[in-house]
């Protein structure tokens, strides 16, 4: 079980470190970002619009609301419009996360992902899971900014802790 104070912290983290990655690929020139590196996400631009959607995809389910698919990278073609997109579902989160009770973060939630399948799980685990899955695919794109050539930036969470 995690506590209300836990949670704010881990996603004052999350906002801290996709804030210092974004800053980070905004230096690529659009060759550098939408280069194919055979990755997970193939490019540097497909995994930020990945980390970007399932955060996104997570937020509205913890709303009450299953998507039936996730955002392209297709509509989200710079990282201008990506770090737009993210500033409106960090507002979004911040006020959903601003009105938790402990209650809340017990709770199960049931979903459907895009497949279709159901699941359920407490919210306060979401929750968590989402910080883990940002943070598996920022380091990717810590590789993939070397593999063009770029800077990449720490985001470990003692860093952050350190930046207070």
């Amino acid at each position: 079980m995690m506590d209300l104070q836990s949670i704010h912290a881990l996603y004052d983290y999350n906002r801290w470190a996709n804030s210092r990655v974004l800053d980070a690929v905004s230096k690529l020139n659009p060759e550098q970002f939408t280069r194919d590196l055979e990755n997970s996400f193939r490019s540097v631009r497909e995994t930020l619009v990945h980390i970007l959607a399932a955060e996104w995809i997570w937020l509205e389910r913890w709303n009450g609301t299953s998507p039936k698919g996730m955002l392209g990278a297709a509509e989200l073609s710079d990282v201008e419009t990506i770090r737009q997109r993210w500033d409106k579902v960090e507002s979004d989160r911040r006020e959903f996360i601003r009105k938790l009770t402990p209650e809340r973060l017990e709770a199960v939630v049931n979903y459907a992902n895009v497949r279709g399948q159901a699941f359920a799980y407490p919210l306060w685990q979401m929750l968590v899971h989402v910080v883990n899955h940002s943070t598996y695919h920022r380091g990717q794109l810590t590789t993939l900014l070397r593999q063009v050539g770029a800077k990449p930036v720490g985001t470990d969470l003692l860093a952050f802790y350190d930046s207070k």
